[in-house]
């Protein structure tokens, strides 16, 4: 288990340039050879170091894409209907990072341009906008990275400074408006960008081309892959990811690990022995079909509908007690096309590890929300849980399933993996334990939107009879057998476990599968029509294959060779 890789990649071919002071000069040259440079980027980028150094040659026109922006005061305006005055929610913009642009101010930058005899560098979010570039860079950044700078105070919001906000109102307005804009600008840009620059380490940028970026992008989906995990604390977390991942042993606890969100996680290229980091959503917008599958990509559009993470409660604490948003409530308030439909997968389970899953059957809703209510109000009144919800046993490899509208959360001494629809921050919390958050406060919880979207009718015997250990085998052969354990027929996702001791065969069923070792140290996935080379994975790790790929294999290998391995594989139905 101590074999887990926490930086997984993708070998790939190409030239790569690091540091700042080449990939300066690197820009430089382009510019004594072209008239007009653009680096455009995503929010989080910090390219000061860059622009010192390229401040130094005088003969240079040097425009910052922020100048041409509408004053702070009209952002805050035009962006108010989708940051809205809530604290935690708000509602997905349709805007562009054109509708950012002051009309007045872009006339006379593109004037002075017309102007200007010097050779011309345009940079900022929005730079391809505001002129024709001869050459185009895209300095990217993975969300994660950027939630990071958020916490540090060195980032601020598209078009404004909001450092001095609370982190959940800068986090808010990045998933509701500010990444949604610069995700759709940045779909637009592929087949321009000449160059990718990778500041993901501070003081080490790296800058790569397009033959490169796209090439590596071509083998990742093709084969199986993995993303770069990411980590972090919670007020319920535990200690079993610290000591079987290897963490980083000052933090108190970790309860969350995004073993696979796309749309957070980093992806990594090794180009000539060297780690080029980006997004991993570039796989998703630029090579969608092959990834997702077709008839995933008719439904979803560029949108990786699928998400693996793991929730560490060992020696930590219950989850909060909450319920996620039904379709039509989440489309109409946060204008969602689906809603965080998931399950629990137990990857282990300790001493009295249980899982809170739906109401207990007769009891009275008006009483139970009157409990909470008074919970929420009166520090030293108890919710007691156990009174309104079912508290079932957990053992490894249970499977709960967990329709929108369900109430739940796993307890404490348990590792699970979430199995998932994407949707991030959808989460109604009702109930905390009377604990407080990591930054000392109590956390918001959210009775009123809860209270309108809890099925009632989720009862124990619902429960039971429809998400707890739903498993039927579906296929056995020589040395494997093949379960379906879920999900809740009003779910998109479906999941089959393998156990198997021999090769076993999978099909992508025109969907990307995302699956997790949960039992075995090692096994080898292959490819069937020789499409990729073999790929190792180890215990607990998440990886990615492609829809592109149609046929692959997997079988125990090195110290699990010959011994029983168990996965579970999701994808979308059909």
């Amino acid at each position: 288990m101590r074999n887990y890789q926490k930086r997984p990649f993708v070998e790939a071919g190409g030239k790569i340039i690091t540091g700042w002071k080449p990939v300066a000069d690197h820009i430089q040259t382009l510019l004594r050879q072209h008239a007009v440079i653009g680096i455009d980027c995503y929010t989080g980028v910090l390219l000061d170091e860059l622009k010192t150094i390229l401040r130094q040659d005088t003969n240079l026109t040097l425009i910052d894409a922020g100048s041409v922006y509408k004053s702070e005061e009209v952002i805050r305006e035009m962006t108010s209907p989708f940051t809205t005055d809530d604290v935690l929610f708000g509602y997905m913009t349709p805007l562009c990072i054109t509708d950012y642009f002051d009309q007045q101010k872009l006339a006379e930058v593109r004037g002075e341009l017309q102007a200007s005899h010097k050779p011309v560098l345009i940079l900022g979010s929005g730079a391809a906008c505001i002129a024709e570039c001869d050459v185009l860079v895209y300095a990217d950044m993975p969300r994660w990275e950027l939630q990071l700078r958020m916490r540090r105070g060195l980032v601020s919001g598209l078009g404004l400074d909001d450092r001095n906000e609370p982190l959940a109102t800068q986090y808010k307005r990045g998933l509701f408006n500010d990444w949604r804009v610069l995700d759709k600008h940045k779909q637009q840009l592929y087949e321009q960008v000449d160059f990718w620059l990778d500041t993901t380490c501070l003081d080490l940028p790296k800058i790569i081309d397009r033959d490169t970026f796209k090439a590596g992008l071509q083998k990742a989906v093709h084969m199986p892959f993995r993303v770069v995990p990411f980590f972090d604390p919670a007020p319920w977390g535990g200690q079993w990811m610290k000591e079987h991942f290897q963490l980083d042993g000052t933090e108190p606890n970790y309860g969350w690990c995004f073993d696979c969100v796309p749309e957070e996680n980093s992806f990594i290229l090794k180009v000539s022995g060297i780690e080029f980091e980006m997004p991993a959503v570039n796989l998703v917008y630029y090579k969608s079909r092959e990834l997702l599958g077709e008839p995933v990509e008719a439904r979803f559009g560029k949108e990786f509908p699928i998400r693996f993470d793991f929730l560490d409660t060992m020696e930590g604490g219950n989850l909060s007690l909450q319920v996620h948003p039904t379709v039509d409530f989440a489309h109409k308030n946060f204008g969602l096309s689906y809603t965080q439909d998931e399950s629990y997968y137990l990857l282990e389970a300790g001493e009295g590890a249980a899982v809170y899953l739906g109401l207990k059957s007769g009891i009275d809703r008006n009483d139970m929300l009157s409990h909470l209510q008074k919970a929420q109000e009166y520090e030293d009144f108890i919710f007691d849980a156990e009174q309104f919800v079912n508290k079932f046993p957990a053992k490894k490899h249970d499977h709960f399933l967990i329709p929108a509208g369900t109430i739940h959360c796993s307890g404490k001494n348990t590792m699970v993996l979430e199995i998932s629809a994407t949707p991030f921050i959808y989460t109604f919390k009702l109930w905390d334990w009377g604990r407080l958050g990591l930054d000392g406060l109590p956390r918001p919880m959210n009775i009123e939107r809860g209270k309108q979207v809890i099925n009632w009718e989720r009862d124990t015997h619902f429960a039971e009879s429809q998400l707890v250990n739903r498993i039927e085998v579906v296929g056995r052969g020589e040395g494997w057998v093949e379960e379906c354990t879920g999900l809740h027929r009003n779910e998109f996702i479906e999941t089959r476990r393998h156990t198997f001791h021999t090769v076993v065969f999978h099909e992508t069923g025109d969907s990307v599968n995302v699956l997790n070792l949960v039992d075995g140290e090692e096994i080898i996935v292959e490819s069937t029509n020789h499409l990729f080379e073999p790929v190792i994975m180890r215990y607990a790790e998440t990886f990615i294959v492609p829809a592109a790929v149609k046929s692959y294999s997997i079988r125990p290998h090195g110290p699990s060779a010959g011994k029983v391995c168990t996965t579970i594989k999701a994808l979308i139905r059909n």
